[in-house]
């Protein structure tokens, strides 16, 4: 299990099977879901307000998670945070995947079953609609998903947990 800190009085609460990678970092008021996991060199910062990750999201490598002092940070069921994304003080809802290198902006809300773009910006105070496709810099609404699009969103989620699960288990030091 990777670094998980209480901060003062604030604790990190882990549901079931959720793998933390040994250089990753949980600390303060976070509550992550049942079989969810953070990867190599994220940070989860519950510190000046909570962070919630639901059950099946995973928070890939070097993430930035974080809140503002008056606004949580909530990340749905089944949600895919891409390699090098930054989520501040956000509403991310269930089933949706955020593309590699995407900054995510305070106060913004993803719809569910959205697919954000790699190296997307989501500027401050933005609202994508649930079933968009969204890129850009600025983020752009491209087009409503496709049904199998919307599904292949819970296959990735899916996928990683059952990474997590082999990582839980057999990833040893050398």
């Amino acid at each position: 299990m990777g670094n998980v800190f209480a901060l003062a009085e604030k604790k990190p609460e882990l549901g079931k099977n959720v793998y933390v990678a040994p250089n990753a970092a949980v600390a303060g008021d976070v509550k992550i879901g049942d079989n969810s996991s953070v990867w190599f060199s994220s940070v989860v910062r519950g510190d000046i307000n909570k962070v919630v990750i639901g059950n099946n999201s995973n928070i890939q490598d070097n993430c930035t998670i974080h809140t503002m002092w008056d606004t949580p940070t909530i990340i749905g069921n089944n949600v895919t945070i891409g390699h090098n994304v930054v989520v501040h003080c956000s509403k991310i809802n269930d089933n949706c995947l955020i593309g590699m290198g995407t900054v995510i902006m305070g106060y913004t809300e993803i719809g569910e079953n959205c697919i954000i773009g790699a190296n997307s910006f989501i500027p401050q105070n933005k609202k994508i609609p649930p079933n968009s496709m969204v890129y850009g810099n600025p983020a752009k609404l491209i087009r409503p998903l496709t049904e199998e699009e919307i599904n292949a969103l819970q296959e990735s989620a899916d996928a990683h947990r059952d990474l997590a699960k082999v990582y839980s288990k057999d990833l040893k030091d050398l």
